[in-house]
């Protein structure tokens, strides 16, 4: 006999259906099934048109009012790890997403059910594909695909946060540095080149390089470089050609991709250097009106984001937008993954209060 399909009822408020939501097992490329309950849910609600593209849905107000807010969030998660289902411990909710980002999902669910009438015309997206490789992320396929499903003059994404604002993002660069060498059987050494040993002014400059710190709109970055793999060798009796470390450089939203790669690269003049992935990040975007009232109305103090978020995507359509959620980003994907309830109950009382400004 089929198991019952999972749903989701919006009367249960915010954590029972953080629960729920954590029990769908929704690893990225597996979200057809939350994404399906997601739907359900939200289709029958007489306020929002309801509008499924692939595994995203995005549900909007039509109220003509003068300013629209995008609220986003993404309905896949990192591969489980022995942390489902969900286990309600005390005042802490425990699973695979419940920080990242279960939480914030949930709470856009149940305020997308009970505010009817808010008041800025709302779009609450739903997307898959955030935690895999930039080209399926649900949000560039929209951005792409359906822009006018994102139009906006603010933008809020759900990712943790620990239930207080924060600004824009850093950018985020991967290169790989690569030595060569020519190879030679190991007794016989000094007949090669060894590519590996060829690194060791890389490394060296790595440990040596310190982050810049970068205030950009009021918000202090800082900044990271640092080795994240290195790879080299062929066999255990033979001298290395060839060797290549991989490097990550987190850099503020005041530099552009070119600057950014420019930075990597003078560092490394003397080394072959491949950019393989490079996203720039996103001021802060607090100066915006919306988002002035935003922060007044969560309460708290917004403080920069240092990870790259989809926040970015909305900076590159022109659109500011902050990170609000709950959930501590620095257990996001680890296995001991839990959020306070308290955060979840916040970050709902925030948003309810800005929506309906009460």
């Amino acid at each position: 006999m089929a198991a019952p399909e999972p749903t989701l009822p919006l009367e249960l408020g915010s954590l029972e259906l953080t629960r729920r939501l954590v029990d769908i097992e929704s690893v990225s490329g597996g979200e057809t099934a939350i994404a399906d309950a997601v739907e359900a849910a939200l289709r029958p609600l007489a306020h929002l048109e309801v509008i499924r593209d692939g595994d995203a849905v995005v549900a909007r107000t039509r109220l003509a009012r003068e300013r629209r807010v995008v609220i986003a969030g993404h309905l896949d998660t990192v591969p489980v790890n022995g942390n489902l289902p969900s286990r309600l411990e005390g005042d802490t909710l425990w699973g695979r997403g419940t920080v990242d980002m279960k939480g914030g999902c949930a709470v856009m669910l149940a305020l997308a059910a009970s505010i009817t009438e808010p008041v800025v015309d709302v779009t609450w997206v739903f997307y898959d594909h955030e935690e895999v490789e930039s080209s399926l992320n649900g949000l560039g396929r929209l951005a792409r695909n359906r822009p006018e499903l994102l139009a906006a003059d603010f933008a809020i994404l759900g990712e943790p946060s620990n239930g207080e604002v924060e600004g824009g993002c850093n950018g985020t660069l991967r290169a790989d540095i690569t030595a060569r060498g020519r190879r030679a059987h190991s007794a016989r050494a000094w007949m090669g080149e060894n590519a590996i040993h060829a690194l060791a002014p890389v490394l060296t400059r790595l440990a040596a390089h310190q982050p810049e710190s970068i205030e950009v709109d009021g918000l202090v970055y800082r900044e990271g470089l640092n080795a994240v793999g290195i790879s080299g060798g062929v066999a255990g009796n033979v001298i290395p050609d060839e060797a290549v470390v991989h490097i990550n450089y987190r850099f503020a939203p005041s530099r552009d991709a070119a600057e950014a790669e420019a930075v990597v690269r003078g560092l490394f003049p003397d080394f072959q250097v491949d950019i393989v992935d490079l996203a720039e990040g996103a001021r802060p975007g607090l100066d915006a009106p919306l988002a002035r009232a935003f922060v007044a109305a969560v309460g708290g103090e917004a403080r920069p984001k240092y990870g790259w978020t989809d926040v970015a995507r909305f900076s590159a359509l022109g659109i500011p937008a902050v990170n609000y959620g709950p959930g501590d980003p620095s257990l996001a994907h680890a296995d001991d993954e839990r959020v306070p309830v308290e955060q979840i109950e916040r970050c709902e009382r925030g948003l309810r209060a800005w929506l309906t400004a009460s």
